[in-house]
């Protein structure tokens, strides 16, 4: 029987060198042990830390809040240039207001930086309701009325909360609040786009309710149950102010004053109106003194007749 051949082992690795070896392997398994241990663990702190709602936020935010600012540092969308060329793009509007907003400590600076936020959007509410009045009155004008425009009648009758579906009170319901009132008293009830109910719940007029989604004052009574109404975003909070003073009874004196407006001259006077908005707030004269100042001391009616930017002929001929 053939034997194999085999050459001994010691040959090739020598005692010394495997004892060294599997010290070597030892001390190698105890440095990845060591490692893995805390590569684990820098896996768990990190998922931990990430998964604390503030540190998302706190990054994402950062990011969306610079993006906001720079936004309007463009020339495009800067105030500046706005005045001059009375266009403004409504393309740019944004959903909330930047936290970082309240720490810009040059007045002026930030004041400046709401108006353009605030701007496009009070604009687009308002392009929205030139329009709807323009067909109303152009249906008004016909002698005999489609389906469709019935319907769109009803509908806006029901939108602007009008009984016996009045057409004189729709003409007077339905029409725009000039953009230096609405920036005024955005400016007046969050305190230039700083307050609580601004920046958590897009409440840009400080609307109140008793039913719906709002934030309770701090310095309420406590017998008090108003809230000051969220929304979802800050366009949301335009229209429904628009609403609220196109609809509301506290408000007649001040749709009949703009009905004449529009009988004068067709335009629209602020510094008038502003007269009218005593009932919206509790210190009454003492309000609409402040709103008509804060139109003065910042130059807002130059910004009344500011139409938005398009390349459209026919949105242009619209509106």
């Amino acid at each position: 029987m053939l034997k194999t051949l085999t050459r001994p082992t010691n040959l090739i690795f020598p005692l010394s060198y495997k004892v060294g070896l599997v010290k070597l392997i030892k001390k190698s398994s105890s440095r990845y042990n060591n490692f893995f241990k805390t590569f684990i663990l820098s896996l768990v702190l990190i998922f931990v830390f990430f998964s604390l709602p503030s540190t998302f936020d706190f990054f994402s935010q950062t990011d969306s809040e610079n993006t906001k600012v720079q936004l309007f540092k463009d020339k495009k969308n800067n105030l500046k240039e706005i005045r001059k060329t009375k266009l403004v793009n409504i393309s740019n509007s944004i959903n909330r207001l930047p936290k970082q907003i309240k720490n810009i400590e040059n007045v002026k600076e930030r004041k400046k930086l709401f108006i353009q936020i605030v701007l496009p959007l009070i604009i687009e509410e308002n392009i929205k309701i030139r329009l709807d009045r323009k067909k109303l009155f152009s249906i008004l004008n016909k002698n005999n009325n489609s389906i469709i425009e019935k319907k769109w009648l009803d509908n806006k009758f029901k939108e602007y909360e009008v009984k016996d579906n009045s057409l004189s009170v729709l003409k007077i319901r339905m029409d725009e609040i000039p953009v230096s009132l609405a920036i005024a008293q955005a400016a007046t009830e969050t305190g230039w786009g700083t307050s609580r109910f601004a920046q958590e719940g897009n409440a840009l007029f400080g609307q109140w309710t008793w039913s719906g989604d709002g934030i309770r004052p701090v310095a309420a009574d406590s017998n008090s149950t108003h809230k000051v109404r969220k929304f979802k975003v800050l366009r949301a909070s335009v229209r429904a102010y628009q609403k609220n003073l196109n609809t509301h009874s506290s408000y007649f004196d001040f749709r009949k004053k703009r009905a004449i407006q529009r009988d004068n001259n067709n335009k629209l006077n602020s510094l008038e109106l502003v007269k009218y908005l005593d009932k919206y707030a509790e210190t009454g004269i003492e309000y609409t003194k402040n709103l008509k100042k804060i139109i003065q001391q910042n130059s807002l009616t130059e910004l009344d007749n500011v139409n938005i930017l398009t390349r459209s002929n026919k949105i242009r001929s619209l509106i």
